[in-house]
C-alpha cells in the first residue's frame, strides 16, 4: 500500500486533485459572494422602489389611511420626524431593523399637531392606543429608535423642499412578522418632506427569501457536485498518468532484466512518441550502448594486457630457469631488457587506468619549448624549432610522456631525421613531431590510436613496444582539453600535431 501511495502516479493524482479542489473552493466562494451581492442589490432596488412609491403618495398629499399598505405587499412603516409611527402595513405583527419597533400607528398629541391633522383621526391609531396601554416608556423607546434609524442625513434634511423626496436612501437588515410568518428583510429608508406633516421617513422591506434560497441551492449544488467532480478528476488523472507512465514501467522492467542477465546488448523499448518518455528511452539506450562499448573495451584491454604481459614474463622466466641450470648461459642483458619492458608496460597500464578513472591533470604552467628541448636531448637526428613563451596548463609529467611517446614512435619509422616544432597559431598552442619515414596510410590514421594496435611494419622493427604509446598520448591530450592528430609531413613521413589551449585562454575558461 505504501508503495502505491508513494508512486509518481499517486502523487500526480493527489496533486491534481488538490489543485482542482483549491480552484473549485475559490470559484465557489466567488460565485456565492457574487450571487448574494447581486440578489442583495435586487432586494435593495425593490425595497427602495416600494419606499419611493409610498413617499410619492405622501408627497402628493395622500392621507395615512389611504396609503396602499395592504398585507399582501412588502412591510412598510412611515415614521415622522419625532420618531413616531404614523402608518404601517396591515398584518404587520413585529419588525426589527427599521426606525421604529412599533407596528400600530398612534395619533399625535395636540401639541404635536396644532393644525388638527395627522394620524389622530386614524381609527387604527385609536385601536393602537388601546392595545399599547399608553406605556410612556415604550413610546420613548420607539421614538428614540425611530430617530436613530431615520435613514437620512442632516444635510438632506436642510435642503429638502416641501413635496420633495430625498435622493439618497438608507439601508438596513432586519426581520418582520406579517400575518404570523416571520422572515428576513432588506429595508430601505426614504425621506420625504410633506407640507403640514414635516419630515417623514418611509421604511419599506424586500424579502430575502429568494436570496437565501438561491444561495442555499447553489451551496447544496456545490457540496454535492464538487466532491463528485473531484472524484472524476482523481480517476481521470490516475488513468491518464498510468497510461503516460506505462512506457516508463516497461523501461524499468527491461533495465531490471538487463541488470539480472548482465546482457548489455539488450535495449529498452522506445515508445512511438515524441515526448519526454521517448527521449528518456533513447537516452537510456545510448547509455547502454556506451556502457557496452566501455565494458567490451575493458575486456579487450584486459585480454591484450594479459597477452602483452605474458611475453616478457615468459621470456624472463625462461632466461632465469636456464641461468639457474647453466649459470654460464645466463643472458643478463636480455633479462634486464625484458624487465625494463615489463616495467614500462606496467607503467603504461597504470597511467591508462588513471586516465580512464577520470583523473584531472594538474594546473601548472608548462613551457612546451623547454619541454621539447628536454625530451629531445640525447636523441639522435632530432631537430627542435621552438617559439618563445608557448605555455600551457597541465601536468608536466603527462605532457612529457606524450612527447616521449611521439618521439619513440617517430624513431621507429624515421629514416634519418625527426623534427620537433613548437609554435602558436592564434589561440592554440601547437607541438608537432614529423619524421621522414613512409608515413601513415589515410585509412589507418585513426586506428593507430587504439590500444595495443601496431602496424605490420612496426612489428617487424619493434623494439619492445606494446602499442600503447599513441593511445596514451591521445588520452592525455584529451584530458588537457586538446587534440592529437596525424597527417602527412612535408617530407613525406608522418606529422603528429598536439594542439592545446594556451595557459591564458585555459585560465579564462576555468
Amino acid at each position: 500500500m505504501s508503495r502505491v501511495l508513494g508512486s509518481v502516479r499517486a502523487k500526480a493524482t493527489l496533486g491534481a486533485t488538490l489543485v482542482v479542489a483549491v480552484a473549485l473552493l475559490a470559484a465557489g466562494a466567488a460565485v456565492l459572494l457574487s450571487l448574494r451581492g447581486n440578489l442583495l442589490d435586487q432586494a435593495d432596488t425593490q425595497a427602495e422602489r416600494s419606499a419611493r412609491n409610498v413617499a410619492a403618495d405622501l408627497a402628493a398629499g395622500t392621507a395615512y389611511d389611504r396609503l396602499d399598505l395592504d398585507d399582501d405587499g412588502p412591510p412598510v412603516q412611515v415614521v415622522d420626524e419625532d420618531g413616531r409611527l404614523v402608518a404601517a402595513s396591515e398584518g404587520l405583527d413585529a419588525v426589527s431593523g427599521t426606525g421604529s419597533a412599533a407596528v400600530r400607528p398612534r395619533p399625535p398629541s395636540p401639541s404635536a399637531t396644532p393644525d388638527g391633522r395627522g394620524g389622530g383621526s386614524d381609527e387604527r391609531g385609536s385601536r393602537d392606543d388601546s392595545d399599547d396601554s399608553g406605556d410612556s416608556d415604550g413610546d420613548s423607546d420607539d421614538d428614540r429608535s425611530g430617530r436613530a434609524g431615520s435613514g437620512g442625513d442632516d444635510d438632506s434634511y436642510a435642503t429638502l423642499e416641501p413635496g420633495e423626496i430625498a435622493d439618497e436612501a438608507g439601508r438596513s437588515d432586519g426581520s418582520a412578522t406579517v400575518d404570523g410568518e416571520r422572515a428576513d428583510y432588506r429595508f430601505a429608508a426614504v425621506q420625504v418632506e410633506v407640507p403640514g406633516k414635516g419630515r417623514l421617513t418611509v421604511w419599506a422591506g424586500a424579502a430575502l427569501a429568494t436570496e437565501q434560497g438561491a444561495v442555499r441551492t447553489a451551496l447544496t449544488v456545490m457540496l454535492v457536485g464538487f466532491p463528485l467532480l473531484l472524484c472524476v478528476v482523481g480517476v481521470v488523472t490516475w488513468l491518464v498518468t498510468r497510461r503516460a507512465l506505462r512506457p516508463v514501467e516497461g523501461i524499468r522492467r527491461e533495465l531490471a532484466a538487463i541488470t539480472a542477465s548482465a546482457d548489455l546488448a539488450r535495449r529498452v523499448p522506445v515508445p512511438d512518441a515524441h515526448d519526454e518518455v521517448a527521449r528518456l528511452a533513447r537516452t537510456t539506450n545510448e547509455t547502454l550502448t556506451a556502457l557496452e562499448t566501455s565494458v567490451e573495451r575493458q575486456r579487450r584491454f584486459v585480454a591484450d594486457a594479459s597477452h602483452e604481459l605474458r611475453s616478457p614474463i615468459a621470456s624472463l622466466r625462461t632466461q632465469l630457469e636456464v641461468g639457474e641450470a647453466h649459470p654460464e648461459l645466463l643472458d643478463v642483458p636480455g633479462a634486464v631488457e625484458d624487465t625494463v619492458r615489463l616495467q614500462r608496460l606496467a607503467a603504461d597500464l597504470l597511467l591508462l587506468a588513471r586516465l580512464d578513472a577520470g583523473e584531472r591533470p594538474a594546473d601548472t604552467p608548462v613551457d612546451l619549448g623547454e619541454l621539447a628541448l628536454d625530451q629531445s636531448a640525447g636523441r639522435a637526428g632530432v631537430t627542435v624549432s621552438a617559439a618563445d613563451a608557448v605555455t600551457v596548463s597541465g601536468s608536466r609529467g603527462q605532457l612529457a610522456r606524450v612527447l616521449a611517446n611521439l618521439l619513440d614512435n617517430a624513431a621507429r619509422h624515421a629514416r634519418a631525421e625527426i623534427t620537433v616544432t613548437v609554435r602558436r597559431e592564434g589561440d592554440v598552442a601547437v607541438l608537432a613531431v614529423a619524421d621522414d619515414g613512409d608515413g601513415v596510410p589515410e585509412d589507418e590514421r585513426e586506428r593507430i590510436f587504439e590500444r595495443f594496435v601496431r602496424r605490420d611494419d612496426a612489428r617487424s622493427r619493434d623494439d619492445g613496444g606494446a602499442g600503447l604509446g599513441l593511445a596514451i598520448a591521445r588520452d592525455v591530450a584529451a584530458r588537457h582539453g586538446g587534440t592529437l592528430t596525424v597527417r602527412q609531413a612535408p617530407a613525406g613521413g608522418a606529422l603528429f600535431e598536439l594542439r592545446l589551449p594556451p595557459r591564458d585562454r585555459a585560465r579564462e575558461g576555468s
